[in-house]
């Protein structure tokens, strides 16, 4: 008999990515959940053409990587009982023992082999100026951002680069003082980083570096923002968002040479995976370059696929479909993971043009009753055209009458679309009818599409109401008079901006959201960059356009019952935003409740402690049962 998908269910899902590839042979983590022990645990698979294997028994494995020769892979994990340090270890393909081989206070960012296999380069945070111990717990801060989401405190301290040496294991710190490192690489000989320079007035600036001898030199001219890139002997490739357009501007993929900039793909889509879904594995999507290629997943409306461009900018679309892909990694043959609206991550392989799958760890969820989402197309009132979706309750009855509820994503520059989202499929199983659409400001559809700056709860705003109006219209088993709210982040700003200027909605609730950008500004990591970008200004020069799109105005307005969900280490929209909502809410006689879930930051729905993550499906639940039906 199949089953229903439940909250608990979370622990079911095997996240699987991390991937790499040497020959035939593919190394690639498998992330557990454990509502148990409340913990997350890995460990690395290794495939060597044929068949898979676990390679490693840790509990906390990950980030394997493999040396130049393919003999060697390299991985970090936390296996010592004493202490929080992060640990690099190495271990012989052919199997035997792991050798540690170096340890790291604040844990380790990201590995790379040199190009001899001498030396592994780590990216790892060092403190550059003292800061507040477990001995003397009074932060004295001079900088910004001084805190980070799901990091904590990062005042006094930058992701250094150091390289361990792979026989002896000792360290040296290579990148100076001042550069906050992103990423390296070696060519040539030489080594590259990804670093920014000036986080405090540059924040959304970082350039590539190249190491010659002891001195830095910079590459690139310090105006955009580069994500990843690719060393060559007479320029470099980049995948970069050249800011014309603030945050809403394309990231796409460059040729820099000679001192000039000359796009090669261009496509209007994000050279990267916006999709939302809520149980993915840990994404490895670099850039790579072989045989005058370069391979770059791109986000095309509501899929993510592989695409490859030359020099010269022909593209060709590798890995298609209404799918997502995760990672990848080309050695012999192309090694991704994908997933997609009813199939969740699994390891492949493309050979020759044909693609095989290689793994079936989420095997489980055939025995379960999902519900397929079906896609809709609404022409908005100003003819632009917004993909919807809608997914039916998994015991749908023809002729009955279902309440639904409408979810809004985060970004607002991200995408629904063929990923699998868990929280979905519970609703469905709990006898809701799921909306859900990729209005304005969603990534995927060109930039023009995403650029909502200063604009929010406008165009967006009327996207969402359409979608819903179509909805109600094409599918007459939606109850009109049971129809709910939720989102998000920006679809919790959405939730709450919502409930101020409409009473359709029966019942809502917000999640890690917004309600004041003028706090948002001044309390949160990157509200001193992020508000003047979306908003425009700042809340001295342009006072009323920070209050006019803040929803805490129309609090007068609200009567949508509201759950308002929010964690305290929600360094993105930092507690306040809730506090503030709820405490107007309740100063005005409305209907709200408050849930704080504590040592949670904004990535609860994600990678939050899974038996809080179940606690969250189960309120948003229990507060829809309770307002759409009763009970």
């Amino acid at each position: 008999m199949m089953k229903k998908i439940s909250e608990k269910d979370i622990e079911k899902f095997k996240l699987v990515g991390n991937l790499d590839a040497s020959g035939k042979k593919v190394v690639f983590q498998v992330t557990e959940i454990s509502i148990k022990e409340n913990d997350y645990f890995s460990s690395i698979y290794l495939y060597d053409g044929r068949k898979v294997r676990r390679f490693t028994f840790g509990r906390k494995d990950a980030n394997p990587r493999f040396s130049p020769d393919g003999r060697l892979i390299a991985f970090t994990s936390k296996r010592s009982k004493e202490g929080r340090e992060s640990e690099l270890y190495l271990m012989p393909v052919d199997g035997g023992e792991a050798r540690l081989l170096a340890k790291f206070k604040y844990g380790i960012k990201d590995l790379r082999f040199s190009e001899d296999g001498k030396e592994i380069a780590v990216i790892t945070p060092v403190e550059v100026k003292k800061v507040a111990n477990e001995k003397e717990d009074v932060h004295v801060i001079d900088e910004i951002p001084f805190w980070f989401n799901g990091i904590g405190w990062i005042y006094g301290r930058r992701n250094a680069l150091y390289l361990v040496d792979v026989e002896s294991g000792k360290k040296r710190k290579v990148s100076p003082r001042n550069l906050d490192v992103l990423s390296v690489r070696f060519h040539n000989g030489k080594l590259y980083l990804l670093a920014q320079e000036d986080r405090e007035k540059k924040p959304m600036i970082s350039d590539v570096y190249v190491l010659e001898g002891k001195r830095v030199k910079k590459l690139t001219p310090g105006k955009w923002r580069i994500l990843d890139f690719v060393p060559l002997s007479d320029g470099l490739i980049l995948k970069a968002n050249t800011l014309e357009r603030g945050f809403a501007t394309t990231t796409s993929i460059y040729l820099y040479r000679n001192g000039e900039l000359r796009r090669l793909f261009k496509e209007d889509l994000s050279a990267y995976n916006s999709l939302n879904s809520d149980v993915r594995g840990a994404q490895r999507a670099e850039l790579i370059f072989k045989d005058g290629w370069i391979y770059f997943v791109a986000t095309d409306g509501p899929r993510a696929n592989l695409f490859r461009v030359n020099l010269d900018g022909k593209v060709e679309r590798v890995i298609r479909g209404d799918r997502s892909v995760e990672s990848f990694s080309v050695g012999d043959y192309i090694a991704f993971t994908a997933q997609d609206a009813t199939t969740p991550t699994e390891l492949y392989a493309l050979r020759d043009g044909k693609e095989k799958r290689i793994t079936d760890f989420n095997a489980w969820i055939r025995d379960y009753k999902l519900s397929k989402p079906e896609h809709f197309r609404v022409t908005a009132s100003d003819g632009k055209e917004i993909d919807a979706w809608i997914m039916k309750p998994v015991d749908f009855k023809p002729g009955r009458k279902y309440p639904a509820v409408l979810e809004i994503h985060g970004g607002p520059k991200t995408a629904y679309g063929y990923a699998f989202m868990h929280e979905f499929q519970v609703l469905v199983a709990k006898g809701f009818v799921v909306i859900f659409s990729n209005p304005r400001g969603s990534d995927g559809y060109g930039e023009e599409f995403a650029d909502i700056r200063g604009h929010y709860g406008e165009r967006d705003y009327q996207d969402l109401m359409e979608v819903v109006d179509e909805a109600l219209k094409r599918f007459d088993f939606i109850d009109e008079e049971r129809l709910g709210v939720t989102g998000g982040s920006y679809g919790g700003f959405m939730t709450n901006w919502i409930v101020g200027h409409t009473n359709r909605f029966k019942a809502a609730v917000t999640q890690r959201s917004i309600s004041n950008w003028i706090s948002f500004f001044g309390t949160t990591d990157i509200g001193y960059y992020f508000a003047p970008d979306q908003i425009g200004g700042d809340p001295w020069s342009n006072l009323e356009g920070y209050w006019e799109k803040s929803p805490l105005k129309y609090a007068p307005n609200v009567e949508t019952p509201l759950l308002i969900i929010h964690s305290t280490e929600d360094y993105r929209c930092w507690l306040p935003e809730a506090l503030q909502f709820y405490i107007a809410l309740k100063y005005l006689g409305k209907t709200v409740e408050l849930a704080i879930f504590p040592g949670e930051n904004h990535d609860l729905s994600r990678s939050g402690r899974p038996k809080h993550r179940v606690k969250r499906l189960e309120l948003i639940v229990g507060w829809f049962e309770r307002w759409l039906k009763g009970r």
